[in-house]
């Protein structure tokens, strides 16, 4: 064979390799196959950090209360510690390891029913007795508690390893101020030398410069043995507790390092300032944490609108947003400014009496919103087939009705993944739609008629979000998105 047809050849296979690369390379993958919603997920702004309370934040008000006021916030996790009044109808019940068993199933009900997780317990003491320590195990197995946080005597630890290797439950060592044993980090550090990994640090960060230790630098020395952290920043001239990023912890940095170190795990906002009135400071301080932590690793939640909504389309004075309620009060929709194509929205709904909204997604027009997608909001139904909260307006009805009365906070999780729309209502999926199967304008493949002028297969994959005023009074909170790639 002559050189030049060897190299015609060779183009020739060269060429024909490229070609069937690329058909490989393009050739349809299943849709939506990626993410599949079957519960709410967890809406952190950094993934792997779990953001929640330290349930002391809230020790002048129940358990109960302490509960919805961190779903209030938008935070799914939640450290609880010993002995809170359990709700206001029942005083003399506090939550702690020792509560029955029918108490426990109605703590398990309240938290399901609010979303949240108690993933935390403490600080409790851990004696140095196997019976008295083998009911805090039981009972943090029981209740789907993670980590224990103490500050146990060091002869215990045999017996705490023991019971962890055991339930697969860590123990985390807190921090208080001196004269505790455990406020300097080289004490900690030392306690938990030649352990299982399963014992660590509870880093309490704001109590470290009260007892005149740098909280970056302690963060540092701990590297690889942090399990969870109670986080803090501290006014420089009282050592009262401060919003984040207003104290002297150096709040920037102390997340720094957490990423540095590639941390992962539970992050407890515990704020012991402004015991009755805290929210607004929480808020401001969960705001400027997920700023921070957002940078660090983009890619996880973020708030759909921004608190003075400037990034959203609406009529002046229609909707308002305050103590992190945003409220219809009359005038049209809201839209968000921006464009999404494949997203997770995660956010909460309350409804008056009868009333009527929806949560549109992938409009192209805001003026026409049958150019998009519904996802109806009734407080109870219009007694049309797909009139039901939770339907795909026209088109499709969900699997089970998960409303709640008027004046009580419902949650949607709404995925939309090139031709899969997905929706998880109060803790249940009730959607499960795939747009290719709308292949005919006004038919739902079911051969009833929709008011759709084309097939739904061919709208948009992209478009705006959008919430409806349809002349109801409506509530909505913890607005989140996350783009999927």
């Amino acid at each position: 064979m002559s050189r030049i047809k060897f190299t015609v050849l060779l183009f020739a296979l060269v060429f024909v390799c490229v070609g069937l690369l690329s058909c490989k390379k393009q050739k349809p993958v299943a849709q939506g196959e990626a993410v599949k919603l079957t519960e709410h997920p967890a809406t952190d702004a950094y993934e792997g950090w779990r953001l929640g309370i330290q349930a002391w934040t809230f020790n002048k008000f129940t358990f109960y209360e302490a509960v919805d006021k961190t779903a209030a916030l938008g935070l799914d996790w939640m450290e609880a510690y010993p002995g809170q009044p359990l709700s206001k109808e029942n005083p003399d019940l506090k939550f702690i390891h020792t509560m029955s068993k029918q108490t426990r199933r109605q703590v398990k009900q309240k938290l399901k029913d609010a979303g949240v997780r108690v993933v935390d317990y403490g600080v409790v003491g851990i004696p140095n007795e196997e019976n008295e320590c083998l009911k805090i195990f039981d009972f943090a197995q029981d209740m789907g508690i993670e980590v224990i946080t103490s500050e146990p005597s060091e002869e215990t630890f045999d017996l705490i390893e023991k019971f962890c290797q055991e339930y697969n439950i860590k123990v985390a060592i807190h921090n208080h101020p001196k004269p505790s044993h455990y406020a300097d980090p080289d004490t900690v550090l030392k306690a938990c030398q030649g352990r299982s990994n399963l014992i660590g640090a509870c880093a309490d960060t704001g109590h470290w410069p009260r007892s005149g230790f740098d909280s970056v630098e302690s963060l540092k020395k701990l590297k690889g043995r942090i399990i969870s952290l109670h986080l803090k920043d501290i006014d420089g001239d009282t050592k009262v507790d401060a919003i984040y990023g207003e104290g002297i912890c150096n709040f920037d940095q102390m997340l720094a390092e957490l990423d540095n170190q590639e941390f992962k795990g539970i992050i407890s906002i515990e704020y012991e300032s402004n015991w009755l009135k805290s929210m607004p400071d929480l808020r401001q301080c969960i705001e400027n944490f997920n700023k921070v932590a957002g940078d660090l690793k983009p890619g996880g939640y973020i708030d759909l609108f921004a608190d003075d909504l400037s990034n959203a389309t609406y009529k002046s004075g229609s909707w308002t947003y305050e103590d992190g309620v945003l409220e219809a009060k009359g005038g049209g929709n809201i839209w968000a400014k921006q464009k999404y194509g494949d997203f997770i929205l995660d956010l909460e709904f309350k409804l008056s009496e009868n009333a009527n909204s929806g949560v549109f997604v992938r409009t192209a027009n805001i003026k026409k919103v049958l150019s998009g997608i519904e996802v109806q909001i009734h407080e109870n139904t219009d007694k049309t087939k797909y009139g039901a909260c939770g339907c795909i307006y026209d088109c499709m009805a969900p699997k089970e009705q998960m409303v709640k009365k008027a004046g009580q906070w419902n949650h949607y999780t709404i995925l939309c993944q090139a031709n899969k729309i997905q929706v998880v209502f109060n803790g249940e999926q009730i959607i499960d739609m795939d747009l290719n199967e709308w292949n005919e304008a006004g038919k739902n493949p079911d051969g009833t008629e929709n008011k759709f002028s084309k097939a739904l297969k061919d709208y948009s994959r992209t478009g705006y979000i959008g919430l409806q005023y349809h002349g109801d009074p409506v509530w909505f909170r913890n607005i989140k998105i996350k783009e999927l790639n």
